[in-house]
């Protein structure tokens, strides 16, 4: 059976983008795996609005037709998802987070009681099974460092929707030394390939 990789970039720049480059290697190390591209600055996805908002919280079998339609890119993102084995995520450390355009993405696609769902033991994620691979790219934040607030989010959404096993490439700290920090990270991606 074919794997199926979802591949998602974030980097508003469309050239000379480490992460694009990261995750470009990434899925090369997987010539037979089907690829869903999702491309968020090249298609910039919407900020919740209350329309959104009040369409989520009413039961599916309970929607207007446009309650269905304000959820239908949600809906679309979502079964990206739920069809991937694994995610392949560029994540460019913006002002020390993430950017706007994968929290929308993030956004989209938490829905409680679709990709996780609350509980008498607490919140459990219904995306169990899949696998996550994260290319950090930053200037001068070191990677989990205590001015790191994307990565450790990253992996808390992922892990709430049921992602757990998650693999950081980290080009961290590329103001410092740009060339050391992409052969470590193009390492690690020639590594996770040949585990492949």
């Amino acid at each position: 059976m074919t794997d199926t990789i979802l591949h998602i970039n974030a980097s508003a720049r469309r050239q000379g983008s480490v992460t694009r480059d990261l995750t470009a290697k990434v899925v090369a190390g997987h010539p037979n795996a089907r690829v869903i591209a999702r491309d968020l600055a090249e298609a910039p996805l919407p900020q919740l609005t209350e329309d959104w908002v009040a369409a989520n919280f009413i039961p599916a079998d309970a929607r207007t037709k446009a309650q269905n339609d304000t959820l239908a890119l949600s809906d679309t993102l979502v079964a990206e998802l739920q069809a991937a084995d694994t995610l392949v995520i560029g994540l460019p450390v913006y002002n020390f987070g993430v950017p706007a355009a994968l929290k929308a993405w993030v956004d989209l696609i938490g829905r409680a009681g679709v990709t996780f769902r609350y509980t008498e033991n607490g919140p459990e994620g219904l995306l169990t099974g899949k696998r996550a691979i994260v290319a950090l790219a930053s200037g001068g934040t070191e990677a989990d460092s205590a001015i790191d607030f994307a990565t450790p989010y990253i992996k808390h959404v992922l892990g709430f929707m049921g992602i757990t096993d998650v693999t950081v490439v980290a080009a961290d700290q590329m103001a410092q030394n740009a060339e050391a920090s992409l052969e470590k990270a193009t390492a690690q991606i020639a590594e996770l390939a040949r585990a492949a």
